[in-house]
Order: C-alpha cells, then sequence, then structure tokens
C-alpha cells in the first residue's frame, strides 16, 4: 500500500539529487516548451506552482521582461531553498506554498504554471479550482503531466528490473504517481469540475539523454520519492536496487551516453 507522505517527501539528499540529475534528463528538456506557451506581451504577473528546484522557474526569469513578476512555490519547503540557492537571472519571489490552499488574492495573476506536478496533488479538481481563482479573467493556466509509464523509456524500464529485488512487493511510485495521471478524459473531468472549459491538450515527445546508465539509475532511484518506498522495504537494499536498474538500462540503452523516449501531455486552459 502506498502512502501519501512517503510518495510526496522530497528531503534529504534528495533535492540536491534530484537537481542533479533528474532536472537534465527529464525536466530541461519541457522547460523551455511550457513556458514558450505563454502569451506573448500580455503577461505582467506569473504564478508557477510546484516549481521543485526551480528549472521552469530559470527558464522564465531567462526570458520573460524584466518588469513581469514571477512567483513561484512548492508544498516541499527543501525544494525551495534548494531552488533559491541555485540563483535565478533576475529576481524571483520565493515562497511554500500549498497549490490547492494558495495565500495569494482573487484575480492577481496573469498566468499559472505547473510542470510535472499535478499528478502530486490529491485533490487535483481544488488545486485546479485555486488555479483558476487567483488568475485573471482571460488568464491562462498551463500544466503538463507525464502520459503512461510505458512511453517513457528509461523509467519504465527501472520500474521493471526492480521487480527481481522485489518480487512480493515491487516499489511503484513512478507507475501510480508521476506516471499515474495521463488519462486525457480523467484531465477534462477535472477541469471541467474546477470551471475551466475544453482545454487543450498536446502530447509531445521528446529524448532523454543521459551521460551514463548510472546517472540514470540514480536518478529515479536515488533522486524521487522511489528512494523512500525502497528504503520502506529494506533501507539496506538502496545500493543494489541502483545496481539492478543500472544493468537493466545498460543492457537496453547501453553504459554510456544513453538515449530513450520521454512523453507527456501539457494542457493549456484559459479562464
Amino acid at each position: 500500500m502506498s502512502d501519501p507522505e512517503v510518495d510526496t517527501s522530497f528531503t534529504g539528499s534528495v533535492p540536491k539529487l534530484y537537481e542533479r540529475y533528474l532536472v537534465p534528463l527529464i525536466f530541461e528538456p519541457y522547460a523551455p516548451d511550457i513556458v514558450s506557451r505563454l502569451p506573448a506581451g500580455s503577461v505582467t504577473r506569473v504564478l508557477e506552482v510546484a516549481a521543485g528546484t526551480g528549472v521552469v522557474t530559470r527558464e522564465l526569469a531567462r526570458v520573460l521582461p524584466g518588469g513581469v513578476t514571477i512567483v513561484a512555490t512548492d508544498l516541499n519547503e527543501a525544494m525551495i531553498e534548494h531552488a533559491e540557492s541555485l540563483g535565478t537571472a533576475r529576481p524571483v519571489e520565493w515562497k511554500q506554498a500549498d497549490a490547492a490552499a494558495l495565500p495569494f488574492p482573487d484575480e492577481s495573476f496573469d498566468a499559472v504554471l505547473c510542470q510535472f506536478g499535478v499528478a502530486f496533488f490529491s485533490d487535483k479538481t481544488k488545486a485546479f479550482a485555486e488555479a483558476r481563482r487567483v488568475m485573471r479573467p482571460g488568464g491562462v493556466f498551463l500544466f503538463s503531466t507525464w502520459d503512461r509509464i510505458e512511453e517513457n523509456q528509461f523509467v519504465d524500464t527501472v520500474t521493471k528490473a526492480l521487480e527481481s529485488l522485489f518480487p512480493d512487493d515491487p516499489p511503484r511510485f513512478h507507475a501510480r504517481v508521476p506516471h499515474g495521471y495521463h488519462d486525457t478524459q480523467t484531465i477534462e473531468r477535472d477541469m471541467a469540475a474546477a470551471g475551466f472549459a475544453a482545454p487543450e491538450i498536446m502530447t509531445v515527445a521528446k529524448e532523454s539523454r543521459g551521460h551514463s546508465a548510472r546517472e540514470v539509475a540514480m536518478a529515479y532511484c536515488q533522486g524521487t520519492p522511489l528512494r523512500n518506498e525502497i528504503e520502506e522495504r529494506d533501507a539496506s537494499l538502496l545500493g543494489d536496487a541502483t545496481v539492478v536498474a543500472i544493468k537493466a538500462l545498460t543492457e537496453r540503452f547501453g553504459k554510456d551516453d544513453p538515449v530513450g523516449r520521454i512523453q507527456a501531455h501539457v494542457v493549456k486552459a484559459t479562464k
């Protein structure tokens, strides 16, 4: 059985490992894409929720005009602290906040963005409604969510490989959470319940490029809450789990410079 607190816990060494290994692997390829979908020249205040270690925040700070206010939030204070420590091209307002209970007035932002965070929200409709509440009329809500795990080759390989180490109770964090919110009809239904009519859903495929099979294994096994799930079963097996993942990745993609397919849905709606 999954534990929601374990599934959403990014603490200890996880934020640094997440930033070092996972961000370049799967989040950086999509950051310019979601930022490029903002309406050109019509935003003055932008809110990012579930900002993680700030990959999209840094892209926003890089490309948006200096007069645009950027506010970046995340539920996990450790992630926000690490993001802030990395710095941005210009000042950003950082704030610890729950996407389902945003500490901002009604109609205070022109756009709300969320890259790959919605799958972690326990009440997605409530979080979507909060995004809509803080948006001005005509504002845009943009978020991305991973497609089914089978369409994402590295993480699918790692998840299947760990079944051999935990045959009776394999850790399924990635299939259950990051890749658990991929059904477009469900997304449309949740958006409608939050007040968004006819969202545009685009499926975007990209390539994930790693320096080595070891770094890919480190990204997934030790830089995500999968680590918590492994250690809950047997903390002494974290190293073994990583080795099993390295072996499976090497067999499928090679030891050095592995390349795998990644795929996500990008959702855009207007208030």
